[in-house]
Parts: C-alpha cells; sequence; structure tokens
C-alpha cells in the first residue's frame, strides 16, 4: 500500500487515475494525524507527501516516522515547486528521500508508484 498524504484535488486526481492504469493501490491522508493513523495499521511500501500541504505538516510527519522503529524505513516522496530551494533543502534535512520538482513528480509518477512492493 503507498499512502499519499495531500489535500491538493489536482493532484490527487492525478495520482488515483495513474495508480489505477498500473494496478496499484493508493490510500489518501489530509493530515499528519490521519497518516500516522493509516501508517500505524499497516506500514505503506512507500508515502507520498506535497511538501507544501501546511495541513499535514509534511516535515514534522518526517521527523515523527524517523523516530518509530516501524516506519523509520519506510521510503518517502516528496514533491514542491522547483523554485522554493528552502523547502528543497528543509525536506533534504528532514529525512525525505527523494525530493522532486511538481512537474518531474508528474513526469515520472507511473515509475514512482510501479517501483514499490
Amino acid at each position: 500500500m503507498i499512502l499519499a498524504v495531500l489535500d491538493d484535488l489536482l493532484f490527487a486526481s492525478k495520482i488515483k487515475t495513474t495508480a489505477g492504469r498500473i494496478g496499484v493501490a493508493v490510500t489518501f491522508a489530509r493530515s499528519a494525524d490521519a497518516a500516522l493513523s493509516e501508517m500505524r495499521k499497516a506500514a505503506p511500501s512507500l508515502v507520498i507527501l506535497d511538501l507544501n500541504n501546511a495541513r499535514a505538516n509534511p516535515l514534522g510527519l518526517v521527523g515523527s516516522m524517523k523516530q518509530d522503529p516501524a516506519l523509520s524505513s519506510v521510503p518517502t516522496v516528496g514533491y514542491v515547486s522547483h523554485v522554493q530551494t528552502e523547502v528543497i533543502d528543509a525536506a533534504r534535512r528532514a529525512g525525505v528521500g527523494e525530493v522532486l520538482a511538481r512537474s518531474a513528480f508528474t513526469e515520472r509518477l507511473a515509475d514512482i508508484l510501479s517501483r514499490q512492493p
């Protein structure tokens, strides 16, 4: 199961459509609490983060994941506008495994979703 933590309807639609096309299950969470609740039910194979999602506090969420032994090794991919270099740097420091510009995330979405077990 892949967990996408976002509240942007456009990106949620892109992820749902691509996941359906390639037969991958994706669960969505709109807040950090909802995301952690989903992760504690079953550790996901990947967590996708909208790094601009203020409601979910994605960097705080990654910090919580890193502190939980059951979640610390879950791969993460975050996306953000390519001009937000401070957010990109902060995400890398926080431990987000892969940080992509929104356009690169969209272009590579099928590959990102399909490389998971």
